[in-house]
């Protein structure tokens, strides 16, 4: 597959994860019973699946890896940040105040990993000043 066109499916399964984790977020501050929903609980899983498998593409394509490259590292550990710090804003906070704020920090996470990503470099958005 053309480099070009991977990194663009990857950014734009990002851009739609993100999308759905703010939509599911709002669903759980506001307690609605439609997160409930089968289908909104299996999609971001197969949307993450399909971000994971396109982003291993890229990382064999550029020959870039996680614990060899420092921007890789950074977005590694700032992903599995991101997933702890989302799992409380979706399903594991106990009040609406803490998933709200969870759901901030995810967020923030996620603008960090966008930034390393653009950048290639740990300082994320600083390095592009």
């Amino acid at each position: 597959m053309d480099y070009a066109f991977v990194k663009h499916m990857h950014m734009g399964i990002a851009y739609l994860s993100i999308s759905f984790f703010i939509f599911r977020s709002v669903l759980s501050v506001t307690e609605s019973g439609l997160l409930q929903n089968k289908l909104i609980k299996i999609l971001p899983h197969v949307i993450d699946t399909f971000l994971l498998l396109l982003a291993g593409h890229l990382m064999m394509t550029i020959q870039q890896y996680p614990f060899a490259d420092a921007w890789l590292t950074a977005k590694l550990i700032a992903l599995i940040a991101y997933i702890i710090v989302g799992t409380v804003a979706i399903k594991r906070g106990k009040t609406a105040t803490i998933r709200l704020w969870a759901s901030v920090a995810a967020i923030a996470i996620f603008a960090y990993i966008l930034g390393v990503a653009k950048s290639h470099d740990v300082m994320s958005w600083l390095a592009l000043a």
